[in-house]
């Protein structure tokens, strides 16, 4: 069920690095996480997993050697995220570009400005950390998205037409780099 703002005054948006789960946390990022990938925006996932495997998701990726789990909070409720993850320590040639993965709004907080404040805290983080580039892919259907990444000046280097498959149909994908 869509997170139900009970007051008139506008939100406290609040974007965090998420270093453990408390209280609602687990809960609250299922839920946007589910509602995300409904709406289309399922970084990687069509359809919501069992609520099991999408817990077991989020605790995994709190604990991948490399990775920071960045959360966007809606009067204090988690209602987005994404991932900075670093390259494995034996790639020396791409030990200057980290990844931005997993980036995603529920449909009922957004148009308040959370997706651009997590991507430039996941900035001051990648280039707190001496990376020279953060590079991020993203279906060419999300537009929303796409015209965020190009507005924070993500550059497009490339294209793939067969990026995913989305109901049987091939959806292009696009590829992005930001000097740091």
């Amino acid at each position: 069920m869509p997170f139900a703002r009970t007051s008139n005054l506008p939100p406290v948006i609040t974007v965090e690095r998420l270093l453990e789960l408390h209280g609602a946390d687990l809960h609250d990022l299922c839920d946007a996480a589910d509602a995300a990938i409904t709406d289309g925006g399922g970084f990687g996932w069509l359809r919501p997993p069992h609520r099991t495997a999408m817990e077991r998701y989020w605790q995994g990726a709190l604990v991948v050697p490399g990775r920071s789990v960045y959360v966007g909070r809606m009067d204090g409720v988690i209602a987005a995220s994404t991932q900075l993850s670093r390259p494995a320590g034996n790639n020396e040639a791409r030990a200057g570009a980290a990844y931005l993965t997993t980036c995603f709004v529920a449909p009922w907080a957004r148009g308040h400005g959370m997706a651009r404040r997590l991507l430039e805290a996941v900035e001051v983080e990648a280039r707190d950390d001496g990376f020279e580039t953060l590079q991020l892919d993203v279906r060419a259907t999300q537009s929303a998205a796409i015209h965020l990444y190009e507005s924070l000046g993500y550059v497009c280097w490339g294209t793939n037409p067969y990026y995913a498959k989305v109901d049987g149909v091939q959806v292009a994908g696009r590829y992005y780099y930001k000097i740091l």
